[in-house]
């Protein structure tokens, strides 16, 4: 068995052992559902550390033969620099995720873990795959059990919540069937290195029609799990009423799939076609983030701010995708990451706040920095990396990805930094809302955040100032990524 392989499929190891122990062995199962995380948790550091020193990790095996032997689909498995990061951000917040479902997940332990599991099993499939229809069956797997964790475990709207994005992720999925089942029509292959090279040349079977269209579809159906505005509605109710455990796996992790797909299938497999759409590319990430910005502003409820917040932040990373030049893609791949791990943080801790008061209305909370000093403080230190503050992962990813789209749409990147102006009023309206002014009686005599609480929050907020302070620590690995990009592209 290969790395990779042990990797994607070591999640079943906590299944089968979480599926032999009773139900009311509460305090058991969630220490195996989250002890079962560390071990796709240290393959993924392996698989890191062999990357680094040159090893070869790709691995190709027989699958499915029809059609006469005429079409061959190999289960092949391999990663790439950013591949290999989102592996990385994946599995831990995946095991920081389960250890705040420890203190948060009321009931029913057996079967959340499971399905956790599960999900976990699925976004690391996503990730490694290099062969489409490989990748389309991990991304439908990651479906089934987040329709359940958000419809079982959730608050008030789960059931709605639940629907919304099963029905919307569903669409993008059947959109990605057409679009994958007609490349292999037209090729004879799903390999997406040899697409890649396919496409990059003259093929007698496939037009340049043909390839806008197969972009366009791509780029919708990536675009319902980015989400670009107006496919962001299911996002916004999955943030609001999903358990907070699995909204930090939602925002930090299954968001990213958009952005990956977009970035590895759209620009990486159509460089060409991608370029005749950067300025409607562009235009879709201004809206995005002026547009959830706005709309951020407005909002009185804690989640509704962050989620919308969510929305805006993925505007940054179409601008730099959209620039189509080193610094830009280096700087949304760069905002993949970095969102990943500040969502991730900004969810926990509204997460501990809302179980501490029960309310997360900004008006019905204040005082929070007297009452919960801690708990105030990794708030406001989380909003500061959100809004790019130097020597957090936010700054340099927004810098970069402005700096690419300065090159080439300049006009563009000016109206786009207001979205950074009202990123700063929103996020610093909200945090100073609840944390300064009048101590409310909500939070009169509430616990600080303590215990095992403190251990995601810290080792999120540990990687967010690591990567906005030593910022190589990503590029390092990017570097052959970039490269294979930016030779298609012809930079």
């Amino acid at each position: 068995m290969s790395w990779l392989t042990l990797l994607v499929f070591s999640p079943i190891i906590g299944m089968l052992v979480l599926a032999f122990i009773p139900k009311d062995q509460k305090t058991v199962l969630k220490t195996v559902g989250t002890l079962a995380t560390i071990v796709p948790l240290v393959v993924s550091f392996i698989v890191y550390s062999l990357y680094q020193g040159g090893t070869n990790l790709a691995e190709t095996r027989d699958w499915i033969f029809f059609g006469g032997g005429a079409f061959e689909i190999k289960y092949e498995l391999g990663v790439g620099g950013f591949a290999l990061l989102l592996v990385l951000l994946t599995t831990i917040v995946s095991t920081l995720s389960a250890l705040a479902a420890t203190f948060q997940i009321k009931k029913e332990w057996k079967s959340y873990y499971i399905f956790f599991l599960l999900l976990e099993l699925g976004m690391l499939g996503v990730f490694t795959s290099e062969n489409l229809i490989l990748f389309f069956v991990f991304f439908e797997l990651t479906l089934i059990p987040m329709f359940f964790l958000i419809g079982k475990w959730g608050f008030v709207e789960r059931e709605k919540a639940a629907y919304s994005y099963l029905i919307y992720n569903g669409i993008g999925s059947a959109i990605l069937l057409i679009v994958f089942s007609t490349l292999l029509a037209k090729t004879g292959t799903t390999n997406i290195d040899a697409l890649t090279s396919i496409m990059s040349m003259d093929h007698p079977a496939i037009s340049e029609d043909f390839k806008m269209g197969i972009l366009i579809a791509l780029l919708i159906a990536f675009g319902v799990k980015l989400p670009i505005i107006p496919l962001h509605t299911w996002m916004v109710r999955v943030h609001v009423n999903a358990p907070t455990a699995v909204v930090m796996i939602h925002a930090g992790i299954l968001l990213k799939i958009g952005a990956y797909g977009l970035i590895r299938f759209g620009l990486g497999m159509f460089p060409a076609q991608f370029e005749k759409i950067s300025v409607l590319v562009a235009i879709l990430g201004l809206v995005n983030l002026l547009y959830g910005a706005f709309l951020a502003l407005v909002q009185t409820e804690l989640k509704h701010v962050f989620a919308y917040s969510s929305v805006s932040h993925m505007g940054i990373v179409l601008l730099g995708v959209a620039a189509m030049n080193e610094a830009g893609v280096q700087g949304a791949i760069f905002q993949t990451i970095s969102h990943g791990l500040i969502a991730a943080l900004l969810f926990l801790l509204v997460g501990i706040l809302h179980e501490r008061t029960g309310t997360t209305i900004i008006d019905n909370l204040g005082g929070l920095a007297k009452a919960m000093p801690l708990t105030a403080g990794f708030l406001l230190a989380t909003a500061m990396a959100s809004l790019g503050l130097p020597g957090m992962s936010g700054f340099v990813s927004e810098f970069m990805a402005f700096l690419g789209l300065f090159e080439e749409m300049p006009i563009l990147a000016a109206i786009g930094t207001l979205g950074i102006i009202l990123t700063a009023v929103y996020l610093l309206r909200a945090v100073l809302g609840v944390t300064f002014g009048r101590t409310e009686k909500a939070l009169e005599g509430l616990q600080d955040v303590k215990g095992l609480e403190l251990i995601p929050v810290i080792a999120l907020l540990a990687f967010i100032i690591l990567i906005g302070v030593y910022p190589t620590v990503l590029t390092d690995t990017l570097q052959l990524t970039l490269e294979t990009i930016l030779q298609g592209i012809g930079g």
